[in-house]
């Protein structure tokens, strides 16, 4: 962005990555809580069935996800001409207050209501954030501008996500809620005092932006994305379980694992924004080939300690390696709904995520074990890469310019 000074840049690019660290944090540590909040918010289930209490605990994480399926369409869509930063701040304070009520509402229902209602600015934020980052970082470097804002996401999984799941252990998981809150409330400041007033797009309209659906590439791009997050999602959701319960480590090994996560998601997320600047289909077959290997290598040795750190970094670092690519390429195939296709992304990825977790929290409870849901991770693949095959194919038959 033109007026702007090299440091002003990092400032402005610091606080968006920040909130994507606050919305990492929130998303991501139901997932080595998870035992905590059955036994909480379902004792009676918890006592007879752990495994059905805590399948039905990643309802909280499927909740979540599908308030960004819902979110990031409607709110991207009506608010695309608005002000990004003005709309940057309102949507920081949606998560805010939501990541509070989580916390403080008494009954598995509505902390469920809850973490829906905390998934709807979730989309909206990231789609909007990685336009100004893209704007801030100039041409040639789009796929490090978005990869730059969803580190904050990844790193998140390397700090935020470990830190917070301990805080929930050793003092209540309502405590960690607040604690991921702060963040929140830590992000409007920064975003509030960093990042420059950059006008929304005044030409946008509901209808305008819906036309990005009327694209066959815009919706393969975004089912690649889902279905390739949706294998993510099912192994990474029943991570604490798989730590405790066959790797055969005590509950204060699991930020270590999530933290094994998070250090490969954060090289993956860097590492696929700089090829996505290269090619951006050719990196999103590259992730779905070193995503079927991890998944695989995870399956195969999660009963030993090296095992599963080796192949929880090679997951991590795979599936975040595949999402600026999709971002990239749903940048490519938009046209004018630049900012509904952005946020569809997260709405995409955040379906995979549900669609994840309940799959595996599906054959968690059919009883056929805690390294199932690599199953689900590992079929779902089939179809991702077929999408993106199909994509390929659409676009040599018509360019995507015409």
């Amino acid at each position: 962005m033109r007026g702007l000074t090299p440091p002003r840049v990092r400032l402005a690019l610091f606080a968006l990555a920040l909130g994507g660290f606050g919305i990492g944090t929130t998303e991501f540590v139901a997932m080595g809580l998870i035992e905590n909040l059955a036994a909480d918010l379902l004792p009676g289930l918890y006592a007879s069935d752990q495994n059905r209490a805590i399948a039905q605990a990643g309802w909280l994480i499927t909740a979540y996800a599908l308030g960004v399926v819902v979110g990031a369409p409607t709110i991207a869509a009506l608010a695309a001409r608005f002000p990004r930063k003005q709309l940057l701040l309102w949507l920081l304070v949606a998560f805010t207050l939501a990541t509070v009520a989580s916390a403080l509402l008494p009954t598995f229902g509505l902390v469920l209501a809850a973490r829906f209602v905390a998934g709807l600015p979730h989309g909206a934020y990231f789609g909007i954030a990685t336009l100004v980052a893209a704007s801030l970082m100039g041409e040639g470097k789009r796929g490090r501008g978005v990869a730059i804002v969803l580190s904050g996401l990844t790193i998140a999984n390397v700090i935020g996500v470990p830190l917070i799941t301990l805080l929930g252990q050793q003092a209540g998981w309502r405590i960690a809620y607040l604690a991921v809150a702060s963040i929140f409330a830590l992000t409007f400041v920064a975003v509030a005092l960093a990042v420059p007033f950059q006008e929304g797009d005044r030409a946008a309209t509901l209808s305008r932006e819906l036309r990005a659906f009327r694209r066959p590439q815009v919706w393969l791009a975004l089912l690649t994305g889902a279905i390739g997050f949706g294998g993510f999602f099912a192994v990474y959701s029943y991570v604490g379980p798989v730590v405790t319960r066959v790797t055969g480590m005590g509950d204060a090994f699991i930020p270590v694992a999530l933290v094994v996560i998070g250090i490969g998601m954060t090289i993956g997320n860097l590492a696929g924004g700089r090829a996505a600047d290269h090619s951006v289909m050719g990196t999103i077959f590259v992730c779905f080939a070193l995503f079927v290997a991890s998944l695989a290598s995870f399956a195969l040795t999660a009963h030993t300690v090296p095992g599963l750190l080796i192949s929880l970094f090679l997951v991590g670092g795979a599936a975040s390696a595949l999402s600026p690519a999709v971002q990239s390429r749903l940048m490519d195939v938009a046209g004018d709904s630049q900012t509904l296709a952005a946020a569809a992304n997260h709405a995409a990825l955040n379906l995979g995520n549900s669609l994840g977790a309940y799959l595996g929290g599906v054959t968690i409870a059919a009883g056929l074990g805690y390294l199932s849901p690599t199953v689900v991770g590992l079929l779902l693949c089939i179809p991702g890469v077929a999408l993106a095959v199909v994509s390929v194919v659409l676009q040599n038959k018509r360019p995507l310019s015409v």
